[in-house]
């Protein structure tokens, strides 16, 4: 554990905490057992899931509301450094006719909750630091444990998460939203029918001028993203761009990431933009002179079978949003970002009319079956009430998660390793194998299906 984390985490009494309010698991157990894989586990069912939402700042409140459409999902409670944003979230439980969830606030109140509370599920909300601590404390309580991106924000700690969730075969799922947008759905269903061939290269990006909402006084809680953009330049957020192309590719389940470089431009606005604050306002003056990481990197990806990723990010230059997506296969190409979506089975994309065919012959069942009331109920378009609701319908029908614990390891360890890369002048750094060997005979998971096909959603009041 680095200092700057470890500091973190005293100031938030999250590393005494744990030590004495928790059930907890011998650490000569862990280090004893044999791995568990938990690549397609199948989790005994559960027919209502008892879920408990911790972080109600930016993302929690949608979580809230989404999870409270979908049948089989009890939101007993909700927790918050704030108790305003607890009592604002209550409402919209209870706005439904549901019945208001339990709530806690305060620095420790999530500790206060996992230790009262009865849980199937914890939904984690907060600012990337406390995310692997909540989540081992969920799975060593006895919940699975859905978190935000990243799960972790060092490659040990990336280790721990996978280590818990094997020890206590318990779910660990990286809330991964990207992957359940409808195009990429599509060409997830294009590759597993084999149109585009074998995947031979695939691009990714988060590209989202965040530049003045990263500055705001009323956006991220204690300033926290900006300040995790201070110091070491790397890819910052690499899981958006990266998650849909890894299931493309079958990282984890028949091939892995091998090796990475990484490289960073200077740092052309951040640092000026401070500066411009401090000189009209003193709150900004604690930003002036510190060095920001660089507005795009460049992280170039080998998996084991030889085939290559291109990754990047950049959250402060002045340009449209781009969630690149590309898949360049031996049959087939896609992309999208910038707009339109676009497929090609030769050296010209195909017409409008052929891509609607294409959608209307391929679209996942899952899509055909939740799509539309996703689209109503919303979350980026949808994407994110489709996650949520395939996490709830995975559980109550004791299916395996689309993705599991080596995923959110293998897609959040580039953060920490593009930051090794970056400041080592692009050196190239071994990627860990966090399912252990076992990528070579891990199933597929057909995503593409529509789950148990008995959950739906309460109707929208």
């Amino acid at each position: 554990m680095n200092l700057e984390r470890r500091d973190f985490l005293k100031k938030a009494g999250l590393l005494s905490s744990l030590a004495v309010s928790l059930p907890t698991l011998n650490n000569a157990a862990f280090a004893s057992a044999k791995p568990f894989n938990m690549s397609g586990f199948r989790a005994p069912k559960i027919d209502k899931v008892r879920v408990a939402i911790i972080g109600l700042g930016m993302r929690g409140p949608g979580a809230v509301d989404r999870l409270s459409y979908i049948e089989g999902a009890e939101i007993v409670a909700l927790c918050d450094k704030h108790a305003d944003r607890v009592e604002r979230a209550s409402k919209i439980v209870t706005s439904k006719g549901l019945n208001k969830p339990k709530s806690y606030s305060g620095e420790n109140g999530w500790l206060d909750l996992l230790k009262n509370e009865k849980l199937d599920l914890v939904y984690i909300c907060t600012p990337w630091n406390y995310h692997t601590p909540m989540a081992i404390a969920a799975m060593k309580a006895g919940a699975h444990a859905a978190c935000e991106v990243p799960i972790a924000l060092t490659e040990k700690d990336c280790w721990e998460v996978v280590k818990v969730s094997e020890a206590t075969k318990k779910h660990c799922m990286m809330l991964e939203n990207c992957c359940y947008d409808f195009f990429e759905m599509l060409t997830l269903n294009l590759t597993r029918q084999g149109l585009l061939g074998d995947i031979i290269h695939a691009e990714g990006a988060y590209i989202h001028d965040l530049l003045d909402l990263n500055f705001a006084k009323n956006g991220y809680d204690n300033m926290w993203r900006l300040r995790h953009n201070m110091g070491a330049s790397g890819n910052l957020y690499p899981t958006h761009g990266l998650g849909p192309i890894a299931q493309c590719m079958n990282i984890n389940r028949g091939d892995k990431f091998d090796h990475m470089v990484s490289m960073s431009s200077n740092d052309f606005h951040m640092a000026k933009k401070a500066e411009e604050l401090a000189a009209k306002d003193s709150f900004y003056q604690e930003f002036v002179g510190k060095k920001f990481r660089g507005n795009m990197n460049t992280t170039l990806i080998k998996t084991t079978l030889g085939k290559t990723i291109m990754l990047q990010h950049d959250v402060t230059s002045p340009r449209p949003y781009s969630r690149l997506h590309v898949l360049s296969g031996t049959k087939g190409f896609v992309s999208k970002y910038p707009e339109p979506e676009r497929i090609a089975f030769g050296h010209d994309f195909i017409s409008k009319d052929k891509l609607k065919e294409l959608y209307a012959q391929y679209t996942p069942e899952i899509v055909k079956f939740i799509g539309e009331q996703a689209k109503k109920v919303g979350g980026h378009g949808g994407m994110d009430f489709m996650m949520d609701w395939r996490l709830i319908d995975c559980l109550r029908n004791g299916l395996p998660l689309d993705q599991d614990v080596y995923d959110a390891a293998a897609w959040s360890v580039i953060y920490p390793l593009s930051i090794s890369s970056t400041g080592s002048k692009s050196k190239v750094i071994d990627i860990p194998d966090f399912t252990r060997g076992a990528w070579k005979t891990n199933a597929v998971v057909d995503i593409t299906l529509n789950g148990g096909g008995n959950t739906g959603i309460r109707s929208k009041k």
